[in-house]
């Protein structure tokens, strides 16, 4: 239990870290830390397919076209808005409101020492793909044979033409 506290706060200071940073390429690599502490909650409740596809999809595909994007935009300060100071002020009010949310929330919330287990099979790869090849195969196959022929249709559109030189 200890452990989930750990990288609950680890998850919040670094989410944290994200929103006040004002550099945007440290702000990535903040929620790119975020992302991995988001699939160790998912390991400790048991979902390995959740954390390995975010593993994989979040933090190894689209935190890194974020990345790519904000270097090859090469943000500063100088090219960034000023903002208004009405924008500002609905920034801390929308902050004091969600402050107020959670202490709200926090009130209502009793810890209970009963612990529910339902079936703990469900996060499982294996189960996933028993539900998948048995239920889901018809639609399965179909987005199978779609992204395939996603696939060829982008090799063919990106394939170049070689012109033949013809000897006369």
């Amino acid at each position: 239990m200890s452990l989930f506290y750990f990288v609950a706060f680890v998850a919040i200071f670094f989410a944290l870290m994200t929103i006040f940073t004002k550099n945007p390429v440290h702000s990535v690599l903040y929620l790119v830390v975020t992302f991995f502490t988001l699939t160790v909650h998912y390991i400790l409740l048991n979902a390995q397919f959740l954390a390995v596809v975010n593993f994989i999809v979040y933090m190894g595909a689209i935190m890194v076209l974020f990345l790519f994007v904000l270097m090859l935009l090469n943000l500063n300060g100088d090219t960034e808005p000023m903002k208004s100071n009405l924008v500002k002020i609905i920034g801390v009010i929308a902050g004091m409101c969600l402050f107020a949310t959670i202490l709200g929330s926090l009130r209502v919330i009793e810890p209970s020492s009963e612990v529910v287990t339902g079936n703990t099979d469900i996060g499982l790869v294996k189960h996933l793909g028993n539900v998948l090849f048995n239920e889901f195969l018809l639609p399965f196959e179909i987005s199978a044979i779609l992204l395939l022929i996603a696939m060829i249709g982008a090799v063919l559109l990106a394939k170049k033409e070689v012109k033949e030189i013809k000897k006369a």
